[in-house]
């Protein structure tokens, strides 16, 4: 982290001084760092909780595309991520019994822009979101929001460590499962809608010789991936599957759910048993349904949601940690412009929610070329394959171009010359 003067503040010569509120954030992975950059900007005196001992490094790549990628070059993250970026360069496609039915550029199947398009290792990214932001944002890691007491002037926090605070506001960035937005807005089942999938991620070595690339093996609604981020010593597995409703308690059971795996999986074809025997060996194990976020509304009081905890997409439509970006630019700025919190959220939420779920829309739009649900689909995307020129032109159809349009749908304002 650094020490840097705030360029925006709204308090500097010519501009009206405003009292600084203090602002707790939950969360730091995507959205809340990036929410605490913008809001310190601002002049907003902020602290960060996170549960983890840390920031969490590592994870597989996801990408910034559209608008999100606007977000980071306002932050004057754009180098440094370009200098991250792990160009995957193909997607390869395998039938049942393992054999090359053919490859994709990986923009073929988002509908991103080649050259413009960042793909980030997941904690690449949230590196460089926390090492932007200066000394005088607090963190308090290993620690979690217990209870929240909203009296209409303040917010009385206890955390999780005992620690009593008092906010004037609460910001919920802690994702798909927030605590936050369960202790303000009740369990979460009511704004939960399963997509009818679950998966699982873990590192394996790479013993495959692969590098900047994906190779996809499918059932109708199954998927197996290799994902080797670069030419390095280990590779991501994946494995999607569709599953009748989310499996009760096997977040809480790692056996139970390799067990679930194993059972999904029982060919023995391609590197199948060695993803098998990898998710039995792997200390890294993630596993969660494919669901989304949908909300009547994105605050209540003093206390207000975003990124995943208020609208996430899902993994499916490729823009989880984009919209979040997103997100978090907005709500800081609508903060910063105007002079009460619920003004605030109701610009933030007018703004935002078109955009949240237009892209939320790209994860439900039927059938995809990564995870064909039905033999027909994938029997179609097969014969596609098969015929490279077929499959350039398929892939620069116009639903490629609605995803591109669909990613760069929200202009964002310039909050600071509002100011």
């Amino acid at each position: 982290m650094n020490d840097t003067p705030r360029p925006d503040r709204p308090d500097r010569p010519g501009r009206p001084a405003r009292r600084a509120q203090r602002v707790l954030i939950s969360g730091a992975s995507i959205a809340g760092p990036a929410l605490a950059y913008w809001l310190d900007r601002y002049g907003f005196e902020v602290t960060v909780v996170e549960k983890a001992p840390t920031v969490r490094r590592g994870g597989y790549a996801i990408d910034i595309r559209g608008t999100a990628r606007d977000v980071v070059d306002r932050m004057g993250l754009l180098p440094r991520l370009r200098r991250a970026h792990v160009d995957s360069r193909r997607i390869t496609f395998v039938d049942a019994a393992g054999e090359t039915i053919g490859s994709l550029q990986p923009e073929q199947v988002t509908g991103g822009e080649a050259g413009l398009d960042l793909e980030i290792r997941r904690g690449d990214l949230a590196d460089a979101l926390a090492t932007s932001l200066p000394e005088r944002v607090e963190f308090l890691f290993d620690d979690s929001i217990a209870t929240l007491d909203d009296d209409g002037d303040a917010v009385h926090v206890v955390f999780a460590g005992g620690t009593r605070r008092t906010f004037d506001l609460v910001i919920g960035a802690d994702g798909l499962h927030s605590n936050t937005r369960r202790l303000v807005f009740g369990p979460e089942e009511p704004f939960h809608r399963y997509l009818g999938q679950v998966f699982a991620v873990f590192t394996l070595p790479n013993e495959f010789g692969l590098a900047h690339e994906a190779v996809i093996w499918n059932e109708p609604g199954r998927s197996a991936v290799l994902y080797a981020v670069e030419s390095s010593a280990s590779v991501h597995g994946f494995f999607t599957f569709t599953h009748e409703a989310p499996p009760p308690g096997l977040l809480r059971d790692p056996e139970g759910l390799r067990e679930l795996i194993a059972a999904r999986y029982p060919e023995r074809v391609w590197h199948l048993p060695r993803l098998l025997e990898a998710v039995r060996e792997a200390d890294d194990l993630f596993f969660d349904t494919v669901s989304q976020i949908h909300m009547p509304a994105w605050s209540h009081g003093r206390v207000a949601l975003t990124g995943d905890a208020a609208h996430a997409t899902s993994f499916l439509s490729g823009q989880g940690s984009s919209v979040s970006l997103v997100g978090a630019y907005v709500l800081a700025g609508e903060l910063a412009v105007h002079a009460h919190h619920t003004d605030a959220f109701t610009a933030y939420e007018r703004r935002m929610r078109p955009f949240a779920e237009r892209n939320q829309a790209l994860a439900t739009g039927g059938g995809t070329v990564v995870t064909p649900a039905t033999r027909e689909e994938l029997d179609a995307r097969n014969a596609l394959l098969r015929d490279p020129a077929a499959a350039a032109r398929a892939m620069a159809s116009s639903d490629a171009e609605e995803r591109r349009r669909t990613h760069s749908s929200l202009v964002l304002p310039d909050y600071a010359e509002a100011l």
